[in-house]
């Protein structure tokens, strides 16, 4: 009888590359895949009639299926990075989601002047007339980067002639009239600065120093302001309403503010005004534009002020 042949070998499984972070490959991928059955019976005692074994799975399939479990884990471990380096990265940071410019201005650092030694803050409970002690020409908000500088404003050492600020006023009558109210209250002195940016907007900021707050409080209003209106029409200025624009984030503590717009129709520049009442000292800041004003700057500058003297 011829010899029956040798069982044939069964084909060995291509190598796999291994996976960076999978778990090692055991010498049986099957039975290292399959985890025990609760409730499954404990091996046989050998009293049991025998049965025949379960056909083993193509080792091959197996070994396919560990290779695409793998690459899918890594692929996500790979999203999840991409996701948080993108919700990490600031918004100007990710190409086409530049975030446009809202209008504000570049300012450069600012920090509180020095006070004398020994002298309180305006607002300090101890500080009664609301002095501002610091020097108030370092008061003053300094010119956006990039912006031109107003010679005419820079006066004598820091120290603006009074006829220079009633200059801004359109009518003579005007003029001797706020000139006169100045007298009568005891101005001290005035520091201003002002400045053109690229976009032409035009700045002129004046701080006005008087005695005690409650003087310049009487100078405010009706001095002015009237509240809901410019006590004396500003140069080129028409008809003004307050400038409802304003946030209420915008106020700050102790600073009493009035803002104004020119209404339609309006002349060659629209014309924005605000009062600050802060303290012994008040604030004039104006911006015109031709064709427009920009609310923006505007509110941006008179808050930054309003800081300075807060």
């Amino acid at each position: 009888m011829p010899a029956t042949p040798p069982p044939a070998a069964e084909p060995e499984a291509p190598p796999t590359a291994a996976v960076p972070g999978a778990p090692a490959a055991t010498a049986d991928p099957a039975e290292a895949s399959v985890p025990a059955v609760a409730g499954s019976e404990s091996p046989s005692t050998g009293d049991e009639p025998r049965t025949s074994p379960a056909p083993r799975k193509d080792r091959r399939v197996l070994r396919a299926v560990l290779r695409w479990t793998a690459a899918a884990v890594v692929f996500a471990a790979v999203g999840t990075s991409a996701a948080y380096g993108i919700t990490g990265m600031d918004r100007t940071d990710v190409p086409g989601l530049a975030t446009e410019s809202d209008g504000r201005w570049d300012y450069p650092t600012i920090s509180m002047p020095p006070l004398p030694s020994g002298s309180p803050r305006a607002f300090a409970e101890s500080n009664r007339g609301g002095t501002h002690y610091a020097d108030l020409r370092r008061l003053v908000l300094p010119a956006p980067n990039g912006a031109h500088a107003d010679p005419a404003l820079r006066g004598a050492d820091g120290w603006l002639a009074t006829k220079t600020f009633l200059a801004e006023y359109g009518t003579q009558v005007d003029r001797e009239n706020l000139g006169q109210q100045l007298t009568d209250h005891g101005l001290r002195h005035i520091a201003a600065r002002g400045w053109t940016t690229p976009d032409g907007t035009h700045t002129r900021i004046y701080l006005l120093q008087f005695g005690t707050a409650a003087v310049a409080d009487e100078m405010n209003s009706p001095g002015l302001t009237n509240y809901d209106m410019p006590s004396h029409e500003m140069r080129g200025a028409g008809l003004t309403k307050a400038d409802e624009q304003f946030s209420t984030h915008a106020t700050v503590d102790d600073v009493t503010r009035h803002a104004f717009v020119e209404t339609k129709p309006y002349g060659a520049e629209q014309v924005r005004e605000a009062y600050l009442a802060a303290g012994d000292t008040l604030a004039v800041i104006v911006q015109s534009r031709k064709g427009a004003a920009k609310a923006v700057p505007f509110q941006q500058t008179v808050t930054l002020q309003s800081q300075l003297l807060g």
